[in-house]
Parts: structure tokens; sequence; C-alpha cells
């Protein structure tokens, strides 16, 4: 059975300066057999309701500005799976979650950039849910319990997302070796709680965890975590770092 994943993507820059994420991303997939195929959560698809991409043939999205022509041209031609996406649907329908398929969503940068470094050959199928952030964390848990039985039939689940997100206090010349107390802070506390499986805790970080508010102003790029968690088993660290001194990169692994 695959466990489910989140994975911390950083900046849309990732895709083409892997740094140390790149190297831990590619082992991951390495471990792992070949996926059927991947449904993902990423932070880039706020919702108002659960959609699900069933578009065959996915763009890639360059959801960004400022960044160079080079990562602009990055293509990831991987296939939709519109028959996957129905029986997600259904799912999540059977689990009291409605849901209904969107035909043309786009691969957005959440998506692509941490598969490229998994599987730049873009062979596999994958199908997104979108995140409704105002179900907060409770909701992302009910939808990864909700599919976690695909993982027994050789789909990957992951949350695609940030353990610490504040890009208005990120210092872009930090080193790897440079991280700010109040990130690391957060980043320890979540870590303690996911390994304790205390899930009142976990569901009430805003008011609990140190330095909540400002590591995550917002929390769409959190949510995802709690989508791997609710899909997955027990907690694993695959990978841990930071860049730019507050931008967590961490990659954890559910079962």
């Amino acid at each position: 059975m695959f466990p489910s994943l989140y994975i911390s993507h950083g900046s849309p820059m990732l895709a083409l300066e892997p740094g140390a994420s790149g190297p831990a991303l590619a082992r991951l997939a390495a471990e792992m057999p070949k996926p059927k195929a991947i449904v993902i959560v990423s932070a880039h698809w706020e919702s108002n309701e659960l959609l699900v991409s069933g578009n065959p043939q996915p763009d890639t999205w360059h959801d960004f500005g400022g960044f160079p022509k080079a990562l602009f041209d990055v293509q990831y031609p991987a296939p939709g799976d519109p028959q996957l996406a129905a029986e997600v649907v259904e799912l999540l329908k059977a689990d009291g979650l409605p849901a209904r398929i969107d035909a043309k969503r786009p691969f957005d940068h959440g998506v692509w950039v941490p598969l490229s470094l998994m599987y730049p050959q873009a062979d596999i199928p994958v199908v997104q849910v979108s995140l409704p952030t105002r179900g907060g964390p409770a909701l992302q848990t009910r939808v990864g319990h909700a599919l976690a039985s695909l993982r027994e039939h050789g789909v990957l689940l992951i949350g695609s997302g940030s353990i610490t997100h504040n890009l208005r206090e990120l210092d872009w010349h930090a080193g790897p070796e440079s991280v700010e107390p109040w990130a690391k802070a957060f980043r320890d506390w979540m870590i303690e709680k996911l390994a304790a499986n205390d899930e009142a805790a976990l569901h009430d970080y805003r008011q609990q965890a140190p330095n909540a508010v400002r590591n995550h102003p917002s929390d769409e790029h959190l949510l995802p975590l709690y989508f791997a968690r609710g899909a997955g088993g027990e907690f694993g660290i695959a990978h841990q770092g930071f860049t730019m001194g507050a931008l967590g990169m961490d990659i954890y692994r559910f079962g």
C-alpha cells in the first residue's frame, strides 16, 4: 500500500533550482513502486465547494509572475484521468462530502513543480482535488479519510503546500543554514503533534501552535497537510529543511 505524502513545494523556482528538496523527492519516488495514478491537493486551488479535475489533458499553468522565462518554458504534460476523477467524486459523496467535476482545470505549480522532480517523465495520470479553505483542517482530514482506500489500489495521495509560508518575512539571500527561530518553533510543534497523533491540537493549531499566524497569515499552504494525514497512516519525516530563512521545505509521509 502506498503512503500518503505532504510536500512543501517552496518557490516555483524549485523546478529549476531544486536544492536539497529535489534529491529528496527523487529518492522518495525511487523508494516506492511506480503509482498507477496520483491524486493531489494543492494550496493553489482554493474553492468554495469540493471540485475534482476531470480534464483528460491538463495544461501546465504558470500561475505566477516575475520569474525567469526558463520557468515559464517548463511543461509537465502528464495526462488526467476522468475515470479516476469520477471515482473520487463518488468516494467523497459516499462520505457525505458533495463534490463535482471541473472538466477544464489545468495543473497549477503546486502540482507540477513537485511532480516534475519526482516523476520527470510525466507519464503518470494526475487528478487534482480542490481546497475549500473555509472548511479548515477538519474538512481536509475528512477528505483524506474519504479517499484513503485509493492507496490500496496503486494511487499515490499527495498534499502539496508548505509547512511554513510567510512570504513577506523571507530573506531571499539567506542560505539553507539560516533559520528564523519563530519558523523553527512552529515547525517543531507541528512535528511533535503529528508524531503524537494529537488531532485535537492539530485542528486547533491557529490557537495553540507558537507563532501560528506569523507562519501562516492564511492557512491554504498548511491545509494540504491535513489531507495527507487524514489519508495515511503512521507519521514519518522524509526530509527537513528551510530556505530563505523561514520557508519550511519539509516532506512528510503517512504510512
